[in-house]
């Protein structure tokens, strides 16, 4: 709030997403080139292990956890840019979603995204969505049997493309 476009994020990196004035603004990339870009993020769902057993068992009462958490992820990597407000729609391309049950402690659902496309701008909000909306479908599905389900550890793990480059956690 009240930050001022020149305001420092990074050593050497300004704000872009503030006018002179400070006001919000969705950043112009038509001059920028089309690239490929990837991003990387992933999540986690902690739970009890009874309750990881269930899912992994497929004794869940809605259903396929996984399944429907995957469909879910991806919903949500085309629904981005109207979750968040100055993101950009982007043209994706490849979407990967991958799922790991863990039964002993910690037990849970680790996940993972994978998101790409050939546009000018970067598709991590698209992996960090895919990964919330994952994790939020899970504990949709299986707060009846374990409220004290946490969602934790949403990150981006690895971006290519773009005038940025290749950065790595």
């Amino acid at each position: 709030m009240g930050s001022k476009a020149g305001t420092k994020s990074a050593p050497g990196k300004t704000l872009t997403h503030f006018d002179a004035e400070g006001n919000a603004r969705m950043v112009d990339v038509s001059p920028k080139p089309e690239t490929h870009r990837v991003a990387v993020a992933s999540g986690q769902v902690l739970m009890e292990p009874s309750t990881a057993t269930r899912i992994a068992k497929g004794e869940m009462s809605k259903g396929d956890v996984l399944g429907i958490a995957r469909v879910a992820a991806i919903q949500g990597i085309k629904r981005t840019s109207d979750l968040i407000p100055l993101c950009h729609p982007l043209r994706i391309s490849g979407v990967d979603v991958a799922m790991k049950v863990k039964t002993s402690d910690p037990a849970g659902i680790f996940i993972r995204a994978e998101v790409q496309a050939i546009d000018r701008t970067g598709v991590e909000m698209e992996a960090l969505t895919a990964v919330s909306v994952a994790a939020l479908t899970i504990y949709d599905m299986c707060k009846a049997v374990d409220r004290g389900m946490r969602i934790e550890a949403v990150q981006l793990e690895e971006k290519l493309g773009g005038k940025s480059g290749h950065w790595k956690r």
